[in-house]
């Protein structure tokens, strides 16, 4: 591969990353052509990204980006042939390899890592925790739900004892003025 040509890729990598803040290592080392195709026809219907790239050529790009980034533990996942699935959205890779398994009977493409939000996940039992995984907007809804659900204990209990407060400040209020 040519400098030129090395300098391309490694600009077109660091775009997708710019672009997509999430993405999966698999290794499509044993995959047929056929299985491949298929794969990369699943990624494009389902919003993600696929391709395959030289290891060195990643592992120099990140170790040129943001040091806040955290991209260290993902360098020992760069053996082998590598492909990248980017994406948007943090579970689709993950729900995408699996059920590609599932459709093809087969456990291709074999899951080397995933970076997600600055964290960084290596190994086959890590795509189980991946799944699980809930986005940012899920979990500030959930937080949402359990800050306003007080509020409104507190509110329907005003309500419904709406008559015993009233007559505890008018009870104060003449205690306070007989004193």
């Amino acid at each position: 591969m040519t400098k030129e040509k090395k300098s391309e890729v490694m600009e077109e990598l660091r775009e997708k990353m710019a672009e997509y803040p999430f993405f999966y290592l698999t290794d499509p080392t044993t995959m047929t052509a056929g299985l491949t195709n298929k794969l990369r026809r699943e990624c494009f219907q389902t919003g993600v990204e696929m391709k395959v790239v030289k290891n060195k050529l990643v592992i120099k790009l990140l170790r040129e980006a943001d040091p806040s980034k955290n991209y260290e533990g993902l360098f020992g996942a760069f053996k082998g042939q590598t492909a990248i699935l980017f994406s948007t959205n943090q579970k689709a890779p993950a729900k995408l390899i699996e059920d590609f398994r599932k459709a093809n009977s087969t456990e291709l493409p074999g899951f080397k890592g995933a970076y997600i939000d600055s964290a960084v996940f290596i190994g086959e039992d890590q795509l189980d925790t991946l799944k699980k995984l809930k986005s940012r907007e899920e979990l500030v809804g959930e937080v949402i739900g359990l800050l306003q659900s007080p509020a409104k204990n507190v509110i329907s209990a005003l309500k419904s004892s709406g008559h015993k407060i009233a007559g505890l400040v008018k009870a104060l209020e003449e205690r306070g003025a007989a004193e």
